[in-house]
């Protein structure tokens, strides 16, 4: 189904994205010392020198010795990644990270993108009805987390509805914008459905000739390969975002929690709807207010319902999710999204989902919290 676009103000207000290592401020210090000492040692007593001198070098080591917020990010999936980022004592450059951040980018570009023909993904979509193909761990991986969602969502979250999403104009084979006629939904709908997909030992199955797309899930994905490499790199604090699934752990330099704003549904400007304090926290928002399209006064949104095979058209604006795993956040804000209001409420209270539902009404937006969410993040649950 269509990746419902996530939407995030960031409240941030961290140091400068540069590290200093301790060992350079103090020669820097000691350097400036030394310096002033000389200037000063002609016209001030020793004592007076030491007593004069000594509360700026102090100065100096206090204010710049100590951990700062390295940053860096640039595009990738047709958005944008940023990464935050507090070094521990053996993180290496700056450079290095990111040069190593975006090798793993690349990698999960080159398996799962549908907008590249010599992706694995793609690759297996070309395939024939009742083929298999070698894939990597990591796209049976995903396939294994999305048909646990298919299942347990009793197929709102569906991996195989790319040929509705070309049909409807916000897929990757797509032309244009239009509303396509009933039998043109059918034939669509004919060539989707993730029970015909399987996995045999290292190859990935299908007995139709379904189209793979994994993008409801492959950034929150990559959130979590990201933070798993930063741990390793003994880096524990970090505020990590690609395509605008979230994740933050840790304390900035000064103490602070990593801080998020949840975007209100609001199409012409952007208004936080609630700020989040996280240590551990992902988030992920679905919602129908960044990409659709209109024809003849109706709306049309990207997040397609599998089941009907046209766009959702209940009053849910946006659902947004917290979990500590950032790829089960993302993927469960678009069942969600998909299931609307009422069915995605109870979902999340049957399965202890931490999500807020904003929903359009006759008199403005109607902000629902379940129970999950209640109590992580102290707001009052809905009745």
């Amino acid at each position: 189904m269509a990746r419902a676009v996530p939407a995030y103000g960031f409240v941030d207000d961290s140091c400068a994205p540069v590290s200093v290592a301790k060992r350079d401020c103090v020669r820097v210090a000691a350097a400036a010392f030394e310096r002033l000492s000389l200037r000063l040692l002609v016209c001030l007593p020793s004592a007076a020198v030491f007593r004069h001198l000594l509360p700026l070098v102090l100065c100096v080591c206090l204010l710049g010795c100590g951990p700062q917020v390295a940053e860096f990010g640039g595009p990738t999936m047709g958005s944008h990644y940023s990464v935050k980022y507090v070094p521990g004592e053996h993180t290496p450059a700056a450079a290095v990270v990111q040069a190593q951040v975006e090798a793993l980018l690349a990698e999960v570009d080159q398996q799962f993108s549908t907008w590249r023909a010599d992706s694995v993904v793609s690759r297996f979509n070309a395939l024939p009805a009742g083929s298999c193909a070698a894939v990597p761990e990591p796209v049976l991986s995903l396939v294994r987390v999305a048909d646990s969602l298919w299942k347990d969502s009793d197929a709102a979250f569906d991996i195989t509805v790319e040929p509705l999403m070309n049909l409807w104009g916000f897929g990757p084979q797509s032309r244009s914008h239009e509303v396509p006629s009933a039998p043109q939904i059918a034939e669509a709908k004919a060539l989707v459905g993730q029970a015909h997909l399987r996995i045999d030992g290292h190859q990935l199955c299908k007995d139709l000739a379904v189209q793979l797309d994994l993008n409801s899930i492959v950034a929150g994905y990559t959130v979590d390969r990201i933070a798993e490499h930063l741990r390793s790199l003994g880096i524990d604090s970090y505020l990590l975002n690609v395509t605008g699934e979230l994740k933050a752990a840790g304390r900035k330099p000064d103490g602070e929690a990593w801080k998020v704003a949840i975007e209100a549904p609001r199409e012409d400007v952007q208004v936080p709807e609630r700020v989040l304090t996280l240590d551990g926290w992902a988030v992920s928002t679905s919602g129908d207010y960044h990409t659709y399209f209109e024809r003849d006064g109706q709306r049309y949104s990207h997040t397609l319902d599998p089941q009907t095979g046209a766009p959702i058209t209940h009053r849910l604006a946006e659902v947004t999710v917290l979990d500590h795993s950032t790829l089960r956040a993302d993927g469960v804000s678009t069942l969600l999204m998909v299931m609307g209001p009422e069915r995605g409420m109870a979902f999340a209270q049957q399965h202890d989902i931490a999500a807020l539902f904003v929903t359009r009404t006759a008199s403005g937006f109607v902000s629902q919290a379940s129970s999950a969410f209640s109590r992580e993040f102290d707001v009052p649950a809905t009745p």
